[in-house]
């Protein structure tokens, strides 16, 4: 299982805090521990509202039953700012402040672990659909990756003449090619 950290028992954790440097220490905990979190258990979004219900995959984290304390939603949506001023998190669908589309793996890190994945796959110079890429066969890395971070993959593959965006029957492709100049 998960290991949450020492601070999670402790009640002030679980509210924002009036001084600005444990308030700021206290996000930045906040911010590993949703990170950790995420990645541990494969979640790429979070949103207020699980904060404000129960049952759902945060629940672990965003609340401790056994010292009566959760995160509100006010101050999971400061935390939520935070992310994605520090880019470890993007507002998705965008135009809101309410659900992020989590960077527990950067982009440029998705971009890698997705040329790896086609090379070691011999899907260089093949077309596929981003379904193929985000549901194959055998799981993957990159197993029920959101469209959006796979589109910001690709596009970071792009830039370095590694992938390009194809239009196919169905919708979008992409074929991979070989780095140039190694």
């Amino acid at each position: 299982g998960f290991l949450l950290p020492s601070i999670h028992s402790a009640p002030p954790f679980f509210t924002q805090q009036p001084s600005p440097s444990t308030s700021t220490s206290f996000s930045d905990q906040w911010i590993k521990l949703i990170l950790a979190y995420a990645r541990h258990r494969r979640l790429f979004y979070l949103r207020v509202e699980d904060a404000e219900t129960s049952g759902n995959d945060w629940d672990e984290v965003l609340k401790n039953e056994r010292i009566n304390r959760k995160v509100l939603p006010p101050y999971l949506e400061h935390i939520l700012s935070l992310m994605v001023a520090k880019n470890v998190a993007v507002y998705d669908p965008a135009k809101q402040t309410r659900a992020v589309l989590l960077y527990w793996r950067l982009p440029e890190e998705w971009a890698e672990t997705l040329h790896e994945w086609a090379t070691s796959t011999g899907q260089l110079n093949t077309i596929m659909t981003f379904y193929d890429i985000t549901d194959p066969p055998v799981e993957s890395p990159l197993s029920g990756i959101p469209l959006p971070l796979l589109r910001r993959a690709i596009n970071v593959l792009s830039k370095t003449n590694q992938a390009q965006i194809i239009a196919v029957a169905d919708g979008e492709g992409v074929r991979f090619f070989a780095p140039t100049g190694k």
